[in-house]
């Protein structure tokens, strides 16, 4: 029972979770030869969708450029996706944590669909969101992963600046009734959902088998790490959001020390896939990284949660993260029309180069130049959290530091 308790009951040590997350990514790179990744997929499925409307999309540059074959069940990226929902919401079940929740605020609804276009455009642009051009981009030693870093911590940072005004947060709701009632009914519609989460995982554990009897071993592996992932993101509570928005917010660096320690994992584990015959995936450094990594970084602070956050609280019940997560969808969508129909590629794209640090540096370069820089990245999260005064801002700060200076004058 202590056992259950620490795992269902309990959310585990991000360290734990996000270096697990990084040791599997590159297993799963070294066995597919692709990476985990999202947005590449709702980008599809906003294809797939607008074919269900006779719209026909073979032709558009981008969807040529991250293909549109099959459909997301025939796909490896379509199960990493469908896998990461179903693990998460496997571990929510036997947690019992399962509610549907709609804010209290309405108003929330619209600013998540918004943020969740502007964070769905500015991830296709830069050809991936945290995950493909940034968790799993950096171990590619592919140099657009850290211009989409930096420019997505900017993101955040003026992100934070939108939504701690006033006309964004609104007038708070208060709610009038018995707590005790609410809770005691919580309690009993609960009881249900570790025999759910049960039976889920069984059918689940059942498709796996299937695909492997019939020689689909690609989408069974494929089936396997999206649940894990989507336990490791549910029972971490890995949001790449809250790292970079804590920072600003509360100079909590938790959640950034943590990716930095799963990415630098994930960046040994890939060096030796790759320099034993795989090929990197290496996506070209150009403007559109920069402009794609602002608006990301933007939206996924607007939304309240980037892809991986998003994914797991949709799975406990969060509506406001369904309606995000549809915001997603049409930005991708909107950016695969724009890419040629409105000239971005030209303008923001075309005539850039992919930079390889491997080629750049030499193998050995590459690996140790790529943890340093992740030990700076440990070592400079670690410094503004010990002089970030919780639940102060910086603007506390300077007002302290010029009030303690005139002192000393």
């Amino acid at each position: 029972m202590n056992l259950y308790q620490k795992i269902f009951k309990e959310y585990w040590n991000p360290y734990i979770a996000v270096g697990i997350a990084g040791l599997a990514s590159a297993l799963y790179f070294g066995i597919t030869g692709t990476v985990w990744a999202v947005t590449g997929e709702f980008t599809r499925l906003g294809g797939h969708i607008l074919g269900w409307f006779g719209i026909d999309v073979s032709q558009w540059a981008y969807f040529q450029l991250v293909g549109l074959e099959g459909t997301p069940i025939s796909r490896t990226d379509g199960w990493i996706v469908i896998g990461m929902l179903a693990g998460a919401l496997i571990t929510i079940l036997l947690s019992s944590s399962f509610k549907i929740r709609v804010p209290k605020q309405k108003r929330r609804l619209i600013q998540g669909f918004i943020g969740g276009i502007i964070a769905g455009f500015g991830a296709r642009l830069a050809l991936g969101c945290n995950l493909a051009a940034f968790f799993t981009g950096v171990p590619q030693f592919s140099f657009h992963s850290w211009i989409f870093m930096v420019t997505t911590a900017i993101g955040t940072y003026f992100g934070v600046k939108v939504v701690n005004t006033k006309w964004w947060r609104g007038k708070p709701t208060l709610m009038k009734g018995s707590m005790n009632l609410v809770v005691t009914q919580h309690v009993e519609k609960r009881n249900i959902q570790p025999i759910l989460g049960l039976i889920f995982a069984c059918l689940y554990l059942a498709l796996i088998v299937y695909f492997f009897a019939v020689g689909k071993s690609l989408l069974a592996v494929a089936c396997i790490a999206g649940a894990l992932f989507g336990i490791l993101i549910e029972r971490g509570q890995i949001c790449f959001t809250s790292a970079f928005r804590d920072l600003w917010i509360s100079g909590r660096a938790v959640m950034s020390k943590a990716i930095a320690v799963g990415m630098l994992i994930s960046v040994v584990v890939t060096f030796f896939y790759i320099q034993n015959g795989a090929a990197s995936i290496i996506k070209v450094a150009a403007p559109s990284t920069v402009i794609g990594g602002l608006l990301f970084g933007f939206g996924i602070v607007l939304a309240g949660g980037c892809e991986t956050g998003m994914m797991y609280r949709a799975m406990e019940g969060q509506l406001l993260f369904w309606v995000v997560g549809a915001g997603n969808i049409v930005g991708a969508t909107a950016l695969a029309y724009g890419w040629d129909h409105l000239g971005i590629y030209n303008a923001l794209a075309a005539n850039w180069s992919k930079v390889n640090l491997m080629e750049q540096w030499g193998p050995m370069g590459a690996l140790y130049g790529t943890i340093a820089m992740l030990a700076a990245w440990f070592l400079l999260s670690n410094w503004w959290e010990k002089r970030f005064r919780y639940g102060t801002g910086i603007k506390h700060q300077k007002k302290e530091l010029v009030s303690h200076v005139t002192k000393e004058v």
